[in-house]
């Protein structure tokens, strides 16, 4: 092998740089179980709501020390050190869970396009009234407070929803029925579109894996952040409505004389006041006066009661700038006093004819600062700015001539020429535009180079770099339809429950070393240097994610254990085919030389045909497709290289100091060797096994279906709080008995002694009476855990009970229907190319009709199997988001599989020219045999061990996981291969198999 040295650097760097990632993640671990040991201990477990206590004094020690410029590890800060961590999801870490309101009052405002009908508005008040009792959606009971009040208004008139923009669905005339229908759908339509909002700012804000589903048919939206501790983040992240304008300004100075007006009348009105009190309080104030004067005489103190009083500027901290829109600089404390100073109508009134529609809005104070200055804009009478933020392009966070974070815009072509024009406008008068975000002057920058063409702009505005970075996520996700607020919020535990994830790791690291056990007995010494290249494989898989910043997740682990099945299948390859070249009589030093150059054909084609699924399912695929998808390639990666060039750095290292490997044990010596099984002759028992198993498999699949998950058909969820702590897991097993729920997910929900639980329980059925029974049905479950309660002390909706149900709500499907369109199409995606692939590679189209054939005969048994036995299995079969990452581990490892064997084959068939094709078919699958049971059987050993020691929440997933491996191994020995066969000798006689068929067969004849 040549470049050694080179290879040797590279294995150490890649080592000690995966080394170095990793350590963030210990280290980072352990700062946050310091933080919160210090936490705990400032409050006494007696303390009331300690949990929030201690959270809040946790997040307030880590953003400190987040803020701090102190090295805490390696010449880095805490925030560097949380940067390069691992981050987890939210099944494997917790998080915080937080329920979003989303404004239908507001949705209702902009359909009326702010109407100002005052039947309307006062409906919309009342409605906001009665929700503040009620279990209705707010929708419902504005027809409720718009029936008792609407005399002959219809919600069809002109002056409501009879409107321009309506006027496709909305007819002038039409019944309030009607109107309602199309209301509804418009809601709901808002409410959809704030939720693709909300998950593409998530998604650009690099939170890990979040979880974002709407709760029944209100405007609550419910959103997890795995590894989130901070609220007040949070709340920023989530409920900004981004509402981008961009206004012209006017100068400050001329709004000084109003400034003094105001404060006059203001002055004015309090000395009103002061007229008409009693005559009792005047006398009470001359004696205090006079005693005041007599402490002053005494003190030397001036009596500043005497002073003058000014309402409003004594509220001024300083000026604005000489020729520029801010008037004067208030304290941030004060700044609503000035408005609610500023909207009076007597206040208003003073204002000159010309300036009638200005508009006063505050700046965003500078960092540390407690003064904000008072811009003042050019307003319209309709309060529309020229230009909103709905041109804007794209947007990027960058930075200024001086280093400063900013955010950059680029905006459509309507856009552009406005803001061309206005540009134009300030610059030949000398004046600024004003960029204000949800009503908070940013920046007003003057125009001084002429006009601004190409719609290129810049906000700046005393940012910190996360929030010009926040600003430009949150700006090209686009804003809300209407205001959203949360008003819920609290931690999490994981998905899978601490002792699933303790009980999962304690099991991968039996199932890892059951696997390094079987290398070495099966293949001696050599079997240890796989045994080191593989540790070292798993290492750099983590160390890049890590790096990568990548997040781990179950169907992340799932690409994980895929990766470590094929890792093995490289060194099982490599290891085979040295003992072919040593039983061919060859010395041990070419036998190693040309078994690593014969198997690097068969690992380059498997692995690229499986990599090639992966990248499609990371470009289109969403999800969990997505963190499978990451994990699978970067572990293809590595395993390619340690298993191609570290494996072969070690024995040759080995053989050069005169060691002696024979590539096998006494008891695998001569294990499957000379093994000739006639496959084809066996294909069409082979088929009709497999044509049953599908046909059983579909028709149990359309009349018995699937076990499916909340994920994909919703539920109900319950927030119960009990008396003691309890363990989520023990919940769980308990009310996913038959004889209560079947099914049920109980997590831990702030406290230990609180749980969310979520069931798809007669999920079809909304009436009031199935929610009765089925809260029966909790009461009862849980009794052993009641302390006695009875059932109307544990529903009644009391905002002081402490134990008893606290919440309930429906929730809608996790995995979207735009979530499952774009899945089946990664999916589907991922198959064309592959059948691109091994076409390309192959030379022949039965190739690839052979690998995608076993891929669909792999899946439809796996679900049928599902389908068949969710019923009396004694652990979960839910279809959910872990078991699609099961799916898409199947149709790996079924194309690694049936790779191998096809590049063996076409091998054979060029080496052997006087063997039928029967012939190079059959001795091709038995000369990959040992490889085809040794790469299986490691694969199930990993499998079965997390299985049987892994927990129960995990079980359905390894079981899925398991069935795969199994089929897969079949098919390519029964399915993939012999359907390549038949449709090559049905092809046309331009089929060069065919050819090389014929013309063996009749040079048999001649020669006969």
């Amino acid at each position: 092998m040549q470049n050694k040295g080179l290879i040797k650097l590279f294995a150490v760097l890649f080592g000690l740089v995966s080394l170095y990632q990793l350590s963030f993640t210990f280290k980072n671990s352990a700062i946050e179980s310091d933080a919160l040991t210090i936490a705990e201990s400032k409050f006494d477990a007696s303390v009331e709501d300690r949990k929030e206590k201690v959270n809040d004094y946790e997040v307030v020690y880590l953003d400190s020390l987040a803020a701090s410029n102190e090295k805490v590890f390696l010449g880095s800060t805490y925030a560097d050190v949380k940067e390069n961590s691992m981050k987890l999801g939210l099944d494997l870490k917790g998080g915080l869970e937080a329920i979003l309101q989303v404004s239908v009052k507001d949705i209702l405002k902009g359909l009326a396009n702010n109407s100002k009908d005052p039947i309307f508005n006062k409906a919309l008040d009342d409605a906001a009234e009665l929700q503040k009792d009620s279990q209705n959606d707010f929708i419902d009971d504005f027809y409720t407070a718009f029936d008792a009040i609407k005399g002959d208004t219809k919600l069809a008139s002109p002056d409501i929803f009879a409107t321009r923009s309506l006027e496709s669905e909305i007819k002038r005339g039409m019944s309030d029925d009607d109107v309602k229908v199309v209301l509804s759908q418009k809601i709901n339509e808002s409410i959809a579109s704030a939720l693709q909002v909300l998950r593409t700012r998530i998604d650009q804000f690099g939170v890990a894996s979040p979880n974002i589903q709407r709760l029944g048919t209100s405007g609550r939206i419910l959103v997890e952040l795995p590894g989130v501790k901070d609220v007040e983040r949070a709340k920023e992240l989530i409920t900004s409505t981004a509402e981008l304008e961009f206004w012209d300004t006017l100068k400050g100075e001329q709004f000084f004389q109003y400034f003094n007006d105001v404060n006059t009348l203001l002055k004015d009105e309090i000395k009103a006041e002061n007229q008409v009190e009693g005559e009792e309080t005047v006398a009470q104030e001359s004696t205090e006066d006079a005693t005041d004067d007599i402490i002053g005489d005494l003190t030397g103190e001036e009596d500043t009661s005497t002073k003058e009083v000014n309402p409003l500027l004594d509220l001024v901290k300083g000026p604005g700038y000489q020729g520029g829109p801010i008037v004067y600089q208030f304290n941030i404390a004060d700044s609503a006093k000035v408005y609610s100073i500023l909207k009076k109508r007597e206040v208003k009134a003073l204002l000159p004819t010309e300036l009638k529609d200005v508009k006063f809005v505050f700046g965003k104070p500078a960092p540390n600062s407690e003064l904000t200055e008072l811009y003042v804009l050019k307003g319209t009478r309709d309060n529309i700015p020229p230009l909103g933020g709905g041109v804007v392009d794209d947007a990027r966070q960058s930075y200024s001539p001086s280093n400063k974070p900013t955010v950059t815009m680029q905006m459509n072509a309507q856009g552009s020429k406005i803001w061309e024009e206005m540009t134009d406008k300030a610059s030949k008068t000398g004046s600024q535009i004003a960029i204000v975000l949800d009503n908070v002057v940013y920046s007003a920058p003057g125009i001084n180079n002429g006009k601004i063409a190409g719609g290129r702009s810049e906000i700046s505005g005393n940012f910190t770099l996360n929030e010009a970075t926040d600003l430009a996520n949150v700006l090209r996700a686009g804003r809300l339809p209407a205001k959203a607020e949360i008003i819920q919020s609290d931690e999490i535990g994981p998905t899978l429950g601490k002792e699933a994830i303790e009980s999962g790791t304690m099991s991968f690291i039996i199932a890892l070393t059951l696997v390094l056990i079987w290398m070495f007995f099966y293949y001696g010494k050599a079997g240890v240097f796989a045994d080191i290249a593989m540790l070292l494989n798993i290492l750099l898989i983590f160390g890049i994610l890590s790096g990568l910043g990548a997040v781990l997740t179950l169907p992340g682990i799932a690409g994980i254990v895929l990766t470590i099945g094929m890792a093995v299948d490289a060194n099982v390859l490599i290891f085979e085919r040295i003992r072919e070249e040593l039983y061919k009589g060859k010395d041990q030093k070419t036998a190693i030389k040309d078994g690593f150059s014969n198997a690097l054909s068969s690992i380059l084609d498997a692995n690229i045909t499986t990599g090639l699924t992966a990248l499609i399912l990371f470009l289109f695929g969403t999800g969990p497709i997505k963190g499978f998808a990451t994990t699978l390639l970067i572990g293809i990666c590595t395993s390619l290289f340690t298993a191609i060039f570290i494996t072969r750095l070690l024995i040759d290292w080995y053989d050069a100091r005169g060691g002696k490997l024979s590539f096998s044990t006494g008891v695998t010596k001569n294990l499957f060797r000379g093994i000739n099984v006639s496959f084809l002759k066996k294909r069409k028992i082979a088929y009709g096994i497999s044509t049953v198993m599908i046909l059983v498999s579909l028709v149990s699949f359309f009349t018995n279906g699937l076990d499916q998950g909340v994920d994909f058909v919703g539920g109900r969820t319950y927030q119960v709080r009990f008396d003691q702590p309890v363990s989520a897991t023990e919940i769980t097993d308990l009310l996913s008995d038959d004889a209560v729920f079947g099914s049920a997910d109980a997590k831990t929900f702030g406290d230990d002694n609180q749980l969310k639980i979520t069931t798809k329980f007669r999920v079809n059925e909304s009436s009031q009476q199935a929610d009765e029974e089925i809260r029966m049905s909790l009461f009862n479950a849980l009794q052993p855990y009641l302390n006695g309660m009875d059932y109307p002390s544990f529903i009644e909706n009391k905002e002081s009970k402490t134990a008893g149900l606290m919440k309930k709500y429906k929730v809608s499907p996790t995995i979207a229907d735009d979530i499952k369109k774009e899945s089946f199409w990664a999916v589907i995606g991922s198959l064309v190319v592959v059948f691109l692939y091994i076409l390309f590679r192959f030379k022949r189209w039965q190739f690839s009709l052979g690998a995608v054939a076993a891929v669909f005969h792999d899946v439809l048994i796996l679900l049928g199997v599902f389908s068949l036995t969710y019923k009396f299995m004694p652990f979960s079969l839910e279809i959910d988001q872990a078991f699609i990452a099961a799916i898409l581990t199947v149709i790996g490892y079924s194309l690694n599989d049936t790779v191998v064997v096809f590049d063996r084959i076409r091998e054979f068939f060029n080496e052997h020219t006087s063997w039928t094709f029967d012939e190079v078919i059959d001795r091709s699958l038995s000369s990959t045999l040992s490889r085809t049971l040794n790469t299986s059987l490691t694969t199930l050993v990993v499998l079965l061990t997390i299985f049987i020691f892994g927990g129960e929440s995990i079980r359905g997933f390894m079981f899925a996981l398991i069935v795969g491996v199994i089929v897969g191994t079949y098919s390519s020995l029964f399915i993939a291969t012999p359907i390549m066969y038949d449709s090559v000798k049905k092809g046309d006689a331009a089929n060069a198999l065919k050819d090389k068929e014929v013309e063996t067969e009749e040079n048999t004849e001649l020669n006969a």
